[in-house]
């Protein structure tokens, strides 16, 4: 299931959704953490140079840590058909239940009109479930309104072929980038060159890094050989490099997670960035997993630029993730608003914990699930005890 030069990307993303029915423990190189992890505290990062950097005023968890607020309504998905309208309105009364200001103030709180403002979106799963084209359509509306010129928005994941796939191209959002992270050749057929060398080197800053000490991309699990990794993960070594559109083009960032699971825990918020914004990640999946999701979020060009997060639940999916699986999807007809992502995903977590009970689904409460929330909490990105979180429910 790695892919290989003979392997076309269509080919592979078929085997990784038919391996994702199957129950397979690897999709797209990600083994499944349902087995047991090592501690965070044994493996060395570079998460204290992190912490050495002085904060912004829009620094994680932002103006309103602990905050989440709900807004459902049921006409935005109604016999499998997704109402634009419905979803925009939904967008309106979030943001603004969020703040408190109306549209034009909320605005005026997270950005200038000068921002270069990349909106993360999750293709993973398509058609099943991704980031909805009507949500990022209303989120663009609210920028456009407000001063944001279209050349300087940018709709971006890791990977090019999952974003087409789910159809964020250039001629659905007209006059905007759509950049993935990696790219690979015009036929998709492999990820190299000549030589040797990844086509995507090139998109990663190489002084901005994630650093695991003494963890490369060497003889990791679920891949057969290192040439192997190499094809998929850039480079070989024991850093995981942040994209060069994070590092020196965006200046703010809006985060469109999705409601799904993996394994026992969520792919929503904090795993859309942690795991989205870097390359080098199959490495980081055993010993670190969701620990990633809190450290790479703490990373200045991640913490300083991420003022706002909207989580997709119009459809949700309790179970078969993170890729897309039809046996497990509902529609839920809510979205999720925050400036604190780790709140954010606390809350969800809860809710798709009840869901999976609801439904008879076996549930894995280790407090791993939800660990690495509370440790954002000590580092200061985001609130993770339920106590200490408002939450606000805005019904249609």
């Amino acid at each position: 299931m790695v892919p290989t030069g003979s392997l076309s990307r269509r080919e592979f993303v078929r085997a990784a959704g038919a391996c994702s029915l199957a129950g397979s423990s690897l999709i797209l190189g990600v083994a499944c953490f349902e087995r047991g992890q090592q501690p965070a505290s044994r493996m060395e990062t570079n998460i204290a140079d992190f912490m050495k950097v002085p904060r912004t005023p829009h620094s994680l968890p932002g103006p309103f840590p602990g905050r989440v607020v709900k807004v459902r309504d049921p006409g935005s998905l109604v016999e499998d058909r997704f109402d634009a309208a419905v979803i925009s309105r939904m967008v309106e009364k979030g943001i603004c239940g969020l703040t408190g200001r109306d549209q034009a103030e909320s605005f005026r709180l997270f950005f200038d009109r000068d921002d270069v403002v990349g909106i993360k979106v999750n293709p993973t799963g398509a058609p099943v479930i991704s980031t909805r084209l009507e949500l990022v359509d209303a989120v663009v509306a609210w920028l456009g309104r407000n001063g944001i010129p279209a050349q300087n928005i940018v709709i971006w994941d890791r990977f090019d072929y999952e974003l087409a796939d789910a159809g964020f191209t250039r001629a659905r959002f007209p006059g905007m980038q759509v950049e993935g992270l990696q790219t690979m050749d015009q036929n998709g057929n492999r990820w190299r060159d000549a030589n040797g060398v990844h086509l995507s080197a090139g998109n990663f800053d190489r002084n901005v890094y994630y650093r695991v000490k003494g963890l490369d991309g060497r003889s990791v699990r679920e891949y057969p050989d290192d040439d192997s990794y190499l094809n998929q993960n850039v480079f070989n070594d024991d850093c995981s490099y942040f994209g060069k559109l994070i590092t020196q083009r965006l200046t703010k960032i809006i985060n469109l997670g999705t409601y799904k699971n993996t394994g026992s825990g969520i792919a929503m918020a904090t795993k859309n960035m942690g795991y989205g914004s870097i390359c080098n990640t199959a490495r980081l999946h055993d010993p670190l997993f969701f620990t990633v999701c809190t450290e790479v979020l703490a990373a200045p060009v991640i913490r300083d630029k991420l003022v706002l997060n909207i989580t997709d639940g119009i459809r949700g999916q309790y179970d078969g993730g993170p890729y897309g699986n039809a046996q497990f999807i509902y529609p839920n007809h809510s979205l999720y608003f925050a400036t604190d992502p780790f709140a954010l995903d606390m809350f969800c977590y809860r809710e798709l914990v009840q869901k999976r009970k609801e439904v008879g689904r076996p549930m894995n409460e280790n407090p791993r699930y939800t660990e690495y929330l509370h440790y954002a909490e000590t580092l200061g990105l985001g609130i993770a005890n339920m106590e200490k979180m408002g939450v606000e429910r805005i019904e249609a």
